[in-house]
């Protein structure tokens, strides 16, 4: 990859994603919301959001191709075709930003050959920009990243989704019963704390690849694992945003291998 290529976007991505951080604050727990036929929550914010930063970055690289969660729906999936590939969620963790619960993020994927490149999220929470990608480090904020690597114990902490899927709650219980558990209502925090060290793990069932394609490149750089347990998610090579729930988990390459030791199908 040339190094102007990459370096243009990231500097783009991250100046995209901290434009918007005025509005998140500002319509934080006042936005109205409403229900997608999908059964997930909308607001005008998501919208909005989507819309600026695709604006912003169009302008930039008018070659690249733009996916968000946002996206008005072809009916049919859409095939990755450029080299460079965004994949947007203007607010991940909709349901907490409308009701107030401070839990959320803009979460802004690079994928290149359909491979995750580089990552940005904003963390409502704690206001700060996390950013990474694989072999160009990671950093919260300022601070360099790496993923916990300490041994495991039982005060180890992973983020975890219940299960939408009730077959899926053996496997759930398999990690239940061997670690502390954070649930934030976010897959794209659980993720991007993993890589940031605030959480040594995490576990979900139900996210969709707007959900993780910037966390998983911050994660990458940080020099943890994703595997993906019901089918390998990159290369990208559709967008869809009918696709079925992914199923995967994260940490350091021990965590990991833990993990995937107690979830084997």
């Amino acid at each position: 990859m040339a190094c102007s290529e990459i370096t243009a976007r990231i500097a783009a991505a991250r100046h995209a994603v901290l434009a918007q951080t005025e509005l998140l604050h500002r319509e934080f727990g006042r936005v109205k919301s409403e229900w997608k036929a999908d059964g997930t929550r909308v607001t005008a914010v998501d919208v909005a959001i989507s819309e600026n930063i695709f604006r912003e970055l169009r302008a930039q690289f008018p070659a690249d191709q733009f996916f968000s969660e946002e996206l008005a729906d072809s009916g049919a999936p859409i095939p990755v075709t450029s080299q460079f590939a965004w994949v947007l969620d203007p607010v991940d963790g909709t349901n907490n930003y409308a009701l107030g619960i401070p839990h959320c993020a803009i979460s802004l994927g690079l994928v290149r050959a359909g491979q995750p490149a580089y990552g940005v999220v904003y963390d409502l929470s704690r206001r700060v920009l996390l950013h990474g990608g694989p072999g160009l480090g990671a950093w919260d904020g300022e601070r360099a990243l790496r993923v916990n690597d300490k041994p495991l114990t039982p005060e180890t902490l992973i983020g975890f989704h219940s299960p939408a899927d009730k077959k899926f709650l053996p496997l759930a219980d398999a990690v239940l019963g061997q670690f502390k558990i954070r649930g934030l209502g976010t897959a794209t925090l659980h993720l991007a704390y993993v890589a940031a060290g605030l959480l040594d793990g995490c576990v979900d069932f139900n996210v969709k690849i707007w959900d993780l394609a910037a966390a998983v490149s911050i994660v990458l750089g940080a020099g943890g694992e994703v595997h993906f347990l019901n089918g390998e998610q990159f290369p990208m090579r559709q967008f869809d945003l009918k696709m079925p729930r992914i199923l995967y988990c994260a940490g350091s390459p021990a965590m990991s291998a833990r993990l995937r030791g107690l979830m084997q199908t």
